[in-house]
């Protein structure tokens, strides 16, 4: 049996069960790192088979050659390792995202089951017929509230107009009133003059006075001659 055989369980035959792609997808992760370990082997004996060919070179140029034939045949093993876990990679990650979308799907289906069941004993008619009911108590709370909020009373039963007019005749009764009043203080009487005489001057300022008129008089005297 082959290598890929052993590994993805083909010794099953065809009536065997097939694998999961979370079961595919384990094993060739574990395969990956099988390889990978080998590429890790390999590199280091090729390492080593370039050390003795140096080593030996031309002082045992057999010995050289024997080694430099095994660096090759490993060269060519891990060539063929990398080729290898380039197809294992690609089909890993092909498995991955169909299971990506095969988990996608069934949960979109589980959510569309689900839906379907919420809506099962859903009418649209039934839906359309609540809605209307809905709109039009909502409409008639709206008209109560509008009700309850507007004034009532007795006053409201006055005409504005009447009002208005009314409210006009007091204005001018109030500013006839003012107008009267500003014309009976224009009446008011004026305080009377006092009948008693002014106090006299002080007879030391009097005789001043005259002194100062006969001086005035002398020097006009004096001048006309």
């Amino acid at each position: 049996m082959s290598l890929f055989g052993k590994l993805f369980g083909g010794g099953g035959g065809k009536g065997g069960k097939a694998a999961s792609p979370q079961e595919a997808i384990q094993r060739l992760r574990e395969t990956e790192e099988m390889l990978t370990k080998k590429q890790e082997f390999l590199e280091k004996k090729i390492d080593e088979e370039l050390i003795t060919a140096k080593r030996n070179g031309t002082k045992n140029k057999r010995a050289a050659l024997q080694a430099l034939k095994r660096k090759k045949r490993y060269e060519k093993q891990l060539a063929q390792i990398d080729g290898t876990l380039s197809t294992i990679e690609f089909q890993r990650e092909a498995l991955e995202n169909a299971n990506t979308n095969t988990e996608v799907l069934k949960n979109m289906g589980f959510a569309a089951k689900a839906m379907k069941n919420a809506h099962e004993n859903m009418d649209i008619d039934k839906v359309d017929d609540l809605m209307q009911d809905i709109t039009e108590q909502q409409e008639l709370a709206q008209e109560i509230s509008d009700a309850i909020s507007k004034p009532v009373g007795f006053g409201e039963d006055f005409d504005e107009d009447e009002l208005l007019a009314e409210l006009e005749e007091l204005e001018q009764e109030e500013l006839d009133k003012n107008l009267l009043e500003i014309g009976g203080a224009e009446n008011v009487p004026l305080p009377n003059v006092p009948s008693a005489s002014l106090p006299a001057r002080p007879a030391k300022k009097r005789e001043e006075e005259d002194e100062d008129d006969m001086k005035d008089l002398e020097r006009w005297a004096m001048e006309a001659m």
